[in-house]
């Protein structure tokens, strides 16, 4: 049972992020394009993704397990560092670049879209990169 819920939700999220265009490089670029002619659409999806993870998290911290009883692991870092910027700087430019992030590129690559095997390609690369770098 418990794997027919974790494929069903994860099948809903993939079909949200293909029907409101996150796994379509062009609208994402067309979104974070603000002095050219931006698409400001995707700004209701984020927002909608919000409202929806606020209350989520909230009932996550609050109950402390999931709802097959097992016990959530949320970071325990609350301060900003300058590794999380850096990384967040380069997530933000990426995204910029190709148009995707993790998870969108994910579905993206599992519907077929070449664009974004080069994508997870790279995004693999760098977390390597990370772990080795991170390791010493």
């Amino acid at each position: 049972m418990k794997n027919i819920i974790t494929f069903s939700a994860g099948l809903i999220f993939g079909l949200g992020l293909i029907i409101s265009g996150m796994t379509n490089p062009a609208k994402v670029i067309g979104f974070l394009d603000l002095a050219g002619d931006w698409d400001p659409s995707l700004a209701f999806v984020m927002l909608g993704a919000i409202a929806v993870a606020f209350f989520a998290f909230r009932k996550a911290e609050s109950k402390g397990t999931t709802i097959f009883d097992e016990t959530i692991h949320l970071p325990a870092k609350t301060h900003i560092t300058k590794e999380l910027i850096i990384g967040s700087m380069l997530f933000g430019v990426g995204w910029a670049l190709a148009g995707f992030c993790p998870g969108p590129a994910i579905v993206a690559l599992g519907a077929g879209y070449q664009q974004a095997l080069i994508f997870v390609i790279a995004m693999l690369a760098g977390m390597v990169a990370h772990e080795y770098l991170y390791k010493k």
